[in-house]
């Protein structure tokens, strides 16, 4: 006789550790994953710390009459205005070579932003002042311990004699570190002491606010149109398989078609933001159109039939009880769609938006850059102190990802019906 009783405890325990080991395999899936997240935005975070400050010298120059006129600022040779003040900081340098090498302890941006300060400030005109400007990204670096001064001067950037300069600076107290907020408030550069992103990101609105304006109105009609008012034939059919096709296909290939449509055919402006936005489009419109109808289908079928049942037309049935109650999908299928197109980058690079930019757009038909496509450039960039503002950059555009997933949930969680 068989006992069923102890069979039954064996596999109830049996179960129990199975449910177990998959909870246990659930864990550690989740740790893992965590682990290499933070792994990846600690090292980003860590590369990223050097841009959030950036190093200053004082440079004494002279503004009198000798150097420029008060009546034509833009005329004032600005360059040689903060050269000279180099020189007259190390008097003792007289060789060619070495003024070169002391004239390259100032950024190249360095002769603007003198014009800027003095433009801004008047008064400043007539006489000597200690004037604050960026240093060299090289300076920079050996100011943050980025240069070791042990290794033979070969096999550095920094030479000799510039390590003295800039020792006998800071003993001065003529180099300072300061909270790098140009790199929120400037455009693009060659120096990386002085590029930043607000060219990246306005071309990044621009580009997304077209993509918004096209894609969202288009994506929701055409779903509202398939799923509620669309015959169910072949036609249909094939045109749901096609929009799930779309969804699937690379990035790239809108860019492409954008390439050959607008700018080929139509002849808009080259690396605009109208274009850049448009190309964005095609390539959300199937994702919107796909999480549009999933949030109608969410819909229970008793709210149609029931204002059907009191007289409503089906247009009004679908847009006064149906559409109110599926908006809140919508806008969350919306938001992470152009989650989705402010981090591409390969369909913009394919109309030209990888050009290099350095005024802030002010119209969605000027020349512009985009966030994914800024970071591209300064990935590929030389100078090892671009890859501490390419770090930066990804965080900027993590948050502002993050940011807009977050605006989902919010929406969901506000205008979402219980039923």
């Amino acid at each position: 006789m068989i006992d069923l009783s102890n069979k039954a405890g064996f596999d109830l325990a049996a179960r129990n550790r199975a449910e177990w080991r998959f909870r246990l395999y659930g864990i550690l899936a989740i740790a893992v994953s965590l682990l290499f997240l933070l792994t990846m935005v600690g090292n980003i975070t860590s590369t990223a710390s050097g841009a959030l400050k950036r190093t200053e010298i004082a440079i004494e120059v002279d503004l009198g009459a000798d150097n420029l006129d008060p009546d034509d600022l833009r005329a004032a040779p600005w360059g040689g205005i903060v050269k000279q003040g180099l020189r007259d900081m190390f008097p003792g340098i007289t060789k060619r070579k070495d003024k070169k090498l002391l004239y390259k302890l100032a950024s190249p941006e360095a002769s603007f932003e003198l014009e800027k300060i003095v433009t801004e400030n008047p008064g400043l005109v007539g006489g000597v002042h200690k004037i604050w400007v960026s240093a060299s990204d090289d300076l920079d670096l050996f100011i943050r311990g980025k240069v070791d001064p042990d290794l033979p001067e070969q096999k550095r950037r920094v030479t000799d004699d510039e390590i003295t300069w800039i020792k006998s600076l800071e003993n001065s107290g003529n180099i300072r570190r300061v909270i790098n907020w140009q790199f929120l408030t400037n455009g693009d550069s060659r120096e990386p002491e002085v590029a930043g992103i607000l060219g990246a990101l306005v071309g990044s609105a621009w580009s997304l606010g077209v993509c918004f304006i096209l894609s969202f109105p288009i994506g929701i009609g055409a779903a509202l149109y398939l799923e509620e008012f669309a015959p169910k034939n072949r036609l249909s059919d094939l045109i749901e398989v096609n929009i799930n096709n779309l969804a699937a296909v690379p990035s790239i290939v809108f860019g492409l078609l954008g390439l050959a449509m607008f700018l080929g055919v139509m002849g808009l402006p080259r690396s605009s933001p109208l274009v850049g936005g448009m190309v964005l489009a095609l390539m959300t419109l199937p994702t919107m159109i796909i999480a549009a109808r999933a949030a109608l289908k969410a819909v229970p079928p008793s709210f149609k039939e029931g204002a059907l049942a009191l007289g409503a037309t089906p247009v009004q049935a679908v847009f006064h009880h149906v559409f109110p109650v599926a908006m809140p999908g919508m806008l969350t299928g919306a938001i992470i769609g152009m989650a989705q197109a402010l981090g591409e980058t390969a369909p913009l690079l394919m109309i030209g938006m990888v050009a290099f930019i350095v005024d802030i757009p002010t119209s969605i038909v000027q020349p512009a850059t985009a966030l994914p496509v800024q970071i591209f450039l300064w990935a590929d960039a030389p100078e090892r102190a671009f890859s501490e503002k390419t770090a930066a950059a990804i965080i900027v555009l993590l948050f502002f990802l993050i940011a807009m997933n977050l605006i989902a949930i919010l929406l969901r969680r506000k205008l979402e019906t219980r039923f």
